[in-house]
């Protein structure tokens, strides 16, 4: 029989599935697995019809007989399954994150958090549904950055480094004890949800720090073309 943090367990990993946050992560992670089949699915097209092609031609030369056929299937199958486990998802790694292109670094960080997700507990799963959001938000801005910048520089710490690090640091702890309250603190399972949160929280305010730059810069330019253009309009009357 299921124990009672058992029941508690599965009723919040389904109150998280029917979450706004919840169910915006499913559908993120619906489309790219979508957009990665379509992608894998054209190559293998490409590369089939270029193979049809070659013996097409062939034929004209050289009437293919009935080895030639199995050949040219032989070929379209091999190459195929060639470019299926070419195209296959890069296992991400906190080392390789770390050291990627900014404006690639928060969707490596959401791919690499999102193959931890079955290791974690239910009220973490819910906060990396609301640290992905973040991360989509905050790749623009990065993108904008100078990667040499402390602002680029802080980004890469916290979502490189630390994020990382925090959910290395809890899959260490033996799962026996992972919800067991430790020296009267609290529990690994409540630390990493808190640390978590507090993370998404950092990343919001460094995506308001960045957007406030460009809206600033909004501003003076706008008040520049007032200036230049209604001003001389005013001083004309």
């Amino acid at each position: 029989m299921a124990g009672s943090d058992d029941i508690i367990e599965h009723a919040a990993d389904f109150l998280r599935r029917i979450s706004p946050e919840g169910r915006a992560a499913a559908r993120r992670r619906r489309e790219r697995r979508r957009q990665a089949f379509l992608r894998i699915a054209r190559r293998v097209v490409l590369a089939c019809l270029g193979i049809l092609a070659v013996a097409i031609a062939i034929g004209f030369v050289v009437p293919l007989q009935t080895e030639g056929v199995f050949l040219t299937m032989i070929a379209m199958a091999l190459v195929s399954v060639a470019i299926i486990l070419w195209s296959r998802a890069p296992d991400f790694t906190p080392e390789k994150v770390a050291t990627t292109d900014l404006h690639l670094l928060p969707s490596q960080t959401g791919e690499w958090l999102e193959q931890q997700r079955l290791a974690l507990p239910s009220p973490a799963q819910r906060q990396l549904d609301q640290l992905t959001a973040s991360l989509e938000a905050i790749t623009p801005q990065l993108a904008a950055l100078d990667a040499r910048s402390p602002e680029a520089l802080e980004a890469r710490r916290l979502i490189g480094d630390e994020l990382p690090e925090l959910v290395r640091g809890y899959q260490k702890v033996p799962p026996s004890l992972r919800r067991q309250p430790l020296n009267g603190g609290p529990s690994p399972d409540k630390q990493l949800v808190e640390g978590l949160g507090t993370i998404g929280e950092e990343i919001a305010r460094m995506n308001a720090r960045l957007a406030d730059n460009d809206l600033k810069a909004l501003a003076t330019q706008n008040r520049f073309l007032e200036i230049k253009y209604k001003g001389d309009g005013e001083m004309g009357e």
